[in-house]
């Protein structure tokens, strides 16, 4: 009997769908703490009596909220997959039917917190719209459908196995020289640039990411070397996507 329900529980694992996170836990925390140090007065102001309605809610705190409460209904908003023949190039009726991707779930969420919405409904649109502008920006959440956007391509890196999607989650940003908060230091420090485009085009800078040469390493192994050039590419997106979440906070909760 232990045998069989031990054989049942490698069947249900390996059956189940892939899960698709983006940044993990740490890296939605740095985007969350950027975006917060470039927010208005009268943004911060907005942001902290929406956050009121939870006692002890940071920006960083609710900044994992939708991933902790993913359902089947909600799960596609979280990423976009584009074809590997479309150059990156985002089409909305091809790549978002009926709106259901990371693209349009920014768009719609924003115009939520914009509006004349209940507290309670613009406290949720928050959520959301802190997790998925940082899941736009990790390269894997605009990846390819035929992998899972990297879930399906196992790798070695330091020291055990995992995943390419895994790998940009959380890996990278775990075994950065000094940890999380000499990463957060990093990005502060980065120069601030104009907080321009819209997520279609955060989107398709992801999946240029992607589409790069060697981003999908040769020999699925991860060295020191893949870690060493991913790196200024980890930093802009973790960067852009923190002023870029500023920018439109700075926008919509001014606009009440």
């Amino acid at each position: 009997m232990k045998v069989l329900c031990s054989l049942a529980a490698v069947v249900v694992t390996l059956c189940a769908p892939v899960a698709a996170f983006a940044w993990g836990f740490e890296g939605h925390r740095l985007i969350a703490e950027v975006a917060e140090a470039q927010l208005t007065p009268e943004a911060h102001s907005e942001l902290h009596r929406l956050l009121a309605l939870e006692p002890g809610a940071t920006l960083a705190s609710i900044s994992t909220w939708a991933d902790e409460n993913r359902s089947p209904s909600t799960a596609s908003w979280h990423y976009v997959n584009l074809p590997r023949d479309s150059g990156c190039k985002y089409e909305a009726a091809r790549d978002c039917p009926d709106g259901h991707c990371v693209v349009n779930a920014i768009e719609r969420q924003a115009r939520v917190l914009a509006s004349s919405a209940t507290d309670a409904d613009k406290l949720k649109a928050l959520k959301y719209v802190v997790h998925f502008v940082g899941d736009v920006h990790q390269p894997l959440h605009a990846g390819y459908a035929d992998d899972k956007g990297g879930n399906t391509f196992q790798v070695q890196a330091f020291g055990r196995g995992t995943n390419l999607h895994a790998l940009w989650d959380s890996r990278l940003i775990e075994s950065w020289p000094g940890g999380a908060q000499a990463l957060l230091a990093e990005l502060k420090a980065m120069p601030s640039k104009v907080a321009d485009a819209a997520p279609a085009q955060w989107a398709e800078e992801s999946c240029l990411i992607v589409a790069a040469e060697g981003f999908y390493p040769t020999g699925h192994k991860i060295d020191s070397d893949y870690a060493k050039s991913a790196a200024p590419a980890l930093k802009e997106r973790l960067s852009s996507a923190g002023r870029r979440l500023a920018a439109l906070l700075n926008g919509v909760l001014a606009a009440r």
